[in-house]
């Protein structure tokens, strides 16, 4: 079976990669990602929620003239925010400016329609190593203005509010890791697969080497599989690799064969869009800026989709797999294959000389 010409395509394929730069730059990237997760989680969390680190903001929010005593409270609600009464906003602007204060927030009260109506103004650091958890602090600041005032205004409202549900205490680390970081780490080799396979059938296009391929005994339809071969089995053997790494630092992982076989199914689709881009263009540029183009919309598009797929990721990775999950699977899956089977059909009726 491996003694068939269009294996000897695949290896060549895949020794090939060693001499791509951007490729194996590519690879490394994710694996340290995979390797050293259980650091860079903590630091990536801490970048998009500066509050699952307990103790790592500690802001001074000044606040001039007369402060709304909601604020104030607020300020005690809100962890690692401290609120500091300011004589103006002059004086408050002047302590921004040298750096004693990380933000100022101004609030004023006006009469509307026989009620009054709060207006609040946030200055911040444009450039700033710690704008991220100054911008966050100030807005979980405001965040809970807002609660404490409709709270006051409770009584003057014609229907009761939706009552809000408790806190489950979930974890940054655990949404991160599962939703974000896992996906991230399964669907990047797919999609490099398929621009690998854009890159490989054009160059043969541009450099004529494709006609000389088929001097072999090989038709045009085994040229393809080889190349297609190779692709759609490193990602799986990429993803498989991230998964072992991360279970060694911490990461549960179940259910690793089905998102095997998810992550080949997705690969299977891109390597199906590479192919047909690189066969109609015959342009490297112009097939890969195609190709990034459309790797962006249908992806993007899997939102209309009763689950998107990270979320299949995730729902299979801790073990919570519905039957929406399974038949995400399953329908990716028949997708692939039967896409693959069209673009073989096409291939084979498709004159080289033409391409």
């Amino acid at each position: 079976m491996f003694d068939h010409p269009r294996w000897t395509i695949t290896k060549r394929e895949l020794g090939s990669l060693s001499r791509e730069k951007t490729i194996v730059l590519a690879i490394c990237i994710q694996l340290f990602i995979a390797a050293f997760s259980s650091f860079l989680v903590v630091g990536l969390t801490s970048l998009y929620d500066p509050g699952s680190v307990d103790g790592g903001a500690d802001i001074e929010v000044g606040v001039p003239g007369d402060v709304e005593e909601n604020l104030i409270r607020a300020g005690q609600e809100v962890d690692g925010v401290t609120i500091r009464r300011v004589a103006s906003n002059d004086d408050a602007l002047e302590l921004f400016e040298r750096g004693q204060l990380d933000a100022v927030v101004s609030t004023a009260s006006s009469p509307v329609g026989g009620g009054t109506q709060v207006q609040v103004e946030a200055v911040v650091p444009a450039e700033d190593l710690r704008t991220t958890v100054i911008v966050v602090s100030v807005r979980e600041l405001l965040s809970e203005l807002e609660r404490l005032e409709r709270v006051e205004r409770v009584d003057y409202l014609d229907e009761a509010p939706v009552q809000i549900p408790e806190d489950v205490g979930s974890s940054s680390y655990f949404g991160f890791t599962y939703t974000i970081l896992l996906p991230l780490l399964l669907f990047l080799p797919a999609f490099i697969s398929g621009s690998i396979v854009v890159d490989s059938i054009t160059e043969e296009i541009e450099q004529g080497t494709l006609e000389l391929l088929r001097v072999s005994p090989l038709s045009l339809v085994d040229i393809v599989d080889g190349k297609a071969a190779g692709m759609v089995a490193i990602a799986p053997i990429q993803a498989g690799l991230w998964m072992v790494l991360l279970r060694l630092n911490g990461t549960g992982i179940e259910n690793v064969g089905v998102l095997l076989v998810f992550v080949a199914a997705m690969t299977l689709i891109t390597v199906v869009v590479g192919t047909m881009l690189g066969l109609l263009t015959g342009q490297r540029r112009q097939a890969q800026l195609l190709y990034s183009l459309l790797a962006v919309l249908l992806f993007g598009g899997t939102i209309a989709l009763p689950e998107h797929p990270a979320s299949t990721v995730a729902l299979l990775a801790v073990d919570s797999a519905t039957g929406t999950t399974l038949a995400h699977v399953a329908g990716f899956t028949v997708l692939g294959i039967g896409l693959y089977a069209c673009v073989r059909w096409y291939v084979g009726r498709v004159d080289v000389e033409s391409l």
